[in-house]
């Protein structure tokens, strides 16, 4: 919307501006040029509407027909898609206009801000009433209005009376919320829809989408990890991995200043020229050809073919090479990384990689982590590598190992935390299982069982062995909110039996009382006399106290059952610990220590077998009553 000028720039224009009345079909060039004639702004310069003509012609396309005046009832008998959408139909509007210079004294709706919007392809225009405008009721405010919304469109080279018919319900509407109210201030812009032409369907060039690419976009800020490069792109059964987007040329339209809008002509350059191979479905539709994938694995493209492949063999993994690798524990991927040499990494510095399975015929480095189902390294895990899988074996194992089974031909030092676990040679670390099995134990092993401890051989000292019943963290945890229930329900059963020893008292006081009000009752009740109410208050409340006392006791039984069922089940967390067991089939040798936590009592009992002893078995018994011990025992 323009803006106007100061009150003295309209001023000085007002005595150098003379009216004038000229016929255009460009009121902003005609405003123009009279405030250029006349060194004043354009901003201080007005005009009347006089009248609107409109004019259309058909061409055929050798030469230019006639512009033909159309009645302004005709108007809207335009709006038919054989007409308006062809290229040869054209339209104009011609202005008779009375320019002017403003007077900010006569100005009548000066508070009143509104200004016409359209969409970028002028199809769509928008009245805006702007935040704080103000405006009072007059009589003919309607016709005011739609004045005024014309001359707008006209200054914006929008067509009147063509494709706005919803405008007069638009002004109708805004001027009856005006006359109901006398007087509108508005709080914030309000854009209403006051024309629409026939938008055009914009043409679509041909694509080509890799949509397995799945490289991120960084945003500028943003650290960039140049460890992971997608050298292997993951895909899953029925993922959508390449699309061809088909050429579709665009509808004509023609926007709300009478413009024909043509559609462009596709461009056409990624037509595919690749092949697939079975284990990749093709799609087609009028629109697009969608190439899905038929099974899991990585997308491969070889000899102009692509294909899916589950097995991939590589050299070594590290940041020079392929960077991280992540294909998900469920693509079926399997690598098989080949690297041998002893001073080298098979999986280098920082690498992290997750497949559903991996061989590691070398070295795992410092800071790797590896995630899989199956993981298998035949050289050795350094200190700060950590690999976590269902299955893993390891050669030599210095790092950190998470799993359900775990082999490791020998232990130095690492972490293996699992199920299931069997060490060959155990030269120093600590062991977490259920079920350990040790071949050859040395020195410095700590290992913890929930279940049992198995030694072959045992070489060395400084040895501690534990059981655990609730060693793994899902079993804390579990133990933990079953200890929270516990305590929660012994003050619950507290306060439930305080409160119904009060109530039963309560009902021993006013059982006499209770007694004599019956009595008077069926007194009343024999003889046809009408009952107090005061009675019969006093009765039902006792009745109440009595059903309140059955109802606790109900309730308390019902909190006491709960509490011996979650006792029970505390006390099972540590039945197990006295089947559990710890067996050397060797001979006990220098310092070694034998460990077993209770649940119930929380106690912790330890036990050092004497040098020489060849005692196997060790289990935990109970001498008497809240008495344990460790013992060695024949089984």
């Amino acid at each position: 919307m323009a803006l106007f000028g100061s009150e003295k720039e309209q001023k000085k224009t007002s005595n150098k501006v003379r009216p004038s009345v000229v016929r255009t079909n460009n009121v902003a060039k005609e405003l123009q040029k009279v405030a250029k004639s006349y060194e004043v702004k354009v901003e201080t310069l007005d005009f009347n509407l006089f009248d609107i003509q409109t004019y259309i012609r058909m061409n055929n396309g050798e030469k230019e027909a006639e512009w033909e005046l159309i009645e302004e009832d005709k108007l809207y008998e335009l709006d038919e898609e054989s007409a308006l959408l062809n290229p040869n139909f054209q339209m104009k509007q011609m202005y008779e206009v009375e320019i002017f210079a403003k007077n900010s004294q006569e100005e009548r709706f000066s508070d009143f801000k509104i200004a016409i919007g359209a969409n970028a392809t002028k199809c769509k225009v928008y009245l805006s009433i702007l935040a704080n405008s103000h405006i009072k009721y007059i009589n003919g405010l309607d016709n005011e209005l739609v004045v005024m919304i014309q001359k707008r469109k006209i200054r914006s080279g929008i067509l009147v009376g063509i494709f706005d018919e919803m405008v007069h319900d638009v002004v109708s509407k805004v001027t009856a919320h005006i006359r109901v109210a006398e007087a509108v201030t508005y709080s914030k812009n309000e854009t209403i829809l006051i024309a629409q032409s026939y938008e055009p369907t914009p043409t679509i060039d041909d694509a080509l989408i890799l949509h397995y690419d799945k490289k991120e976009e960084v945003d500028e800020k943003s650290k960039v990890d140049y460890a992971s490069r997608g050298f292997i792109q993951n895909v899953a059964e029925g993922e959508l991995l390449i699309e061809y987007i088909k050429p579709q040329k665009g509808k004509p339209g023609r926007n709300c200043r009478g413009e024909f809008m043509a559609p462009k002509e596709p461009q056409i350059g990624n037509v595919p020229t690749f092949n697939v191979d079975e284990k990749i479905k093709l799609v087609e539709t009028e629109t697009n050809i969608r190439y899905i994938a038929n099974e899991n694995g990585y997308i491969a493209f070889e000899d102009n073919c692509y294909t899916i492949k589950t097995d991939v063999g590589i050299d070594e993994i590290s940041f020079k090479t392929t960077g991280s690798i992540n294909t998900g524990l469920d693509s079926d991927v399997s690598i098989s990384v080949k690297e041998t040499d002893a001073v080298k990494d098979a999986i280098g510095n920082g690498m992290e990689v997750e497949v559903t399975e991996i061989d590691v015929d070398g070295n795992v480095g410092s800071n790797a982590v590896i995630k899989a189902i199956r993981a298998n390294v035949g050289g050795q895990t350094h200190k700060t590598a950590t690999i976590r899988a269902e299955k893993i074996d390891i050669n030599v194992h210095k790092g950190n190992a998470y799993g359900k089974n775990i082999h490791i031909t020998r232990l130095e030092h690492g972490t293996v935390d699992g199920d299931i676990v069997s060490i060959s040679q155990a030269m120093g670390g600590e062991i977490r299982a259920k079920e350990i099995e040790i071949e050859v134990c040395a020195s410095y092993v700590h290992a913890t069982a929930s279940k049992f401890i198995h030694i072959n051989k045992l070489q060395g000292s400084e040895n501690i062995f534990t059981i655990n019943p609730i060693l793994k963290k899902d079993a804390k945890k579990e133990l933990g909110e079953n200890e929270e229930h516990i305590l929660q329900l012994q003050r619950e059963i507290k306060e439930m039996a305080s409160e119904k020893t009060s109530r039963l008292q309560q009902v021993k006081d006013g059982t006499a009382s209770f007694l004599d009000i019956k009595k008077r009752l069926m007194n009343y009740k024999k003889n046809g006399i009408k009952m107090p109410a005061s009675f019969v208050k006093q009765y039902q409340q006792f009745q109440k106290l009595q059903e309140n006392v059955k109802q606790l006791s109900v309730d308390l039984e019902v909190k006491k059952e709960k509490l011996e069922l979650l006792n029970t089940k505390t006390t099972s967390f540590q039945e197990d610990i006295f089947e559990a067991r710890i067996i050397n089939k060797d001979r006990w040798i220098g310092f070694n220590e034998i460990r077993f936590h209770l649940v119930d009592p929380p106690l912790e009992l330890s036990f050092k077998p004497q040098e020489g002893s060849r005692d196997k078995v060790f289990g935990l018994v109970e001498i008497e009553e809240g008495e344990f011990a460790i013992q060695a025992l024949n089984e």
